[in-house]
C-alpha cells in the first residue's frame, strides 16, 4: 500500500512542481528530435507491454502456485513487481511529459494512472490473491 501511494504521490508532485512552474517545462522540446523519438517509442513499448502483464500477472499458473505456497512473502515480492511494472512508466511518462511537452507521454500517464486501479492491493485484494483461485472458478 506504501509503495502505491508513494508513486502516485510523486507523479502527483512532479505534476504540481511543473504546474506552479517551480521547474521549467518544455526543456528539451524541439531539441534533440531523434531523443525525442527513441525516447516516445521505449516510454509506448514499454507501457504497452506492462499493462496486460501486470493486470494478468497473478493469474499465471507459476506466479499463482507461489502466492499459495508463501502467502505473504510471495505477495509482497510480486505485488511489489506489479506494482512497480505500472508506476514506475507512470512516474517516467509523467517526466517526460513536461520535459518534451509531447501528450503521448501525458495519455500514457493517464492510461497507467487507470490501470492501478486494478491493482489497489486493498485487503481483501490481498486474501483473495493468496487463496486457491482455482478452487474458486477464478482460475
Amino acid at each position: 500500500m506504501f509503495l502505491f501511494w508513494l508513486m502516485v504521490g510523486l507523479s502527483a508532485l512532479t505534476v504540481l512542481l511543473f504546474e506552479t512552474d517551480m521547474l521549467e517545462s518544455g526543456t528539451a522540446a524541439g531539441g534533440n528530435a531523434t531523443a525525442e523519438f527513441i525516447t516516445t517509442v521505449m516510454m509506448e513499448l514499454m507501457t504497452i507491454a506492462s499493462i496486460p502483464l501486470a493486470l494478468k500477472m497473478f493469474k499465471m499458473k507459476r506466479i499463482q502456485k507461489e502466492l499459495v505456497e508463501g502467502k505473504a512473502i510471495a505477495l509482497r515480492k510480486w505485488g511489489v513487481l506489479r506494482l512497480s511494472m505500472l508506476e514506475v512508466p507512470l512516474l517516467a511518462n509523467t517526466l517526460f511529459y513536461y520535459i518534451y511537452m509531447n501528450t503521448t507521454f501525458g495519455y500514457m500517464a493517464i492510461i497507467l494512472l487507470i490501470c492501478l486501479a486494478f491493482v489497489y492491493p486493498s485487503m481483501n485484494r490481498c486474501l483473495a490473491d493468496v487463496e486457491n483461485t482455482e478452487e474458486t472458478g477464478n482460475g
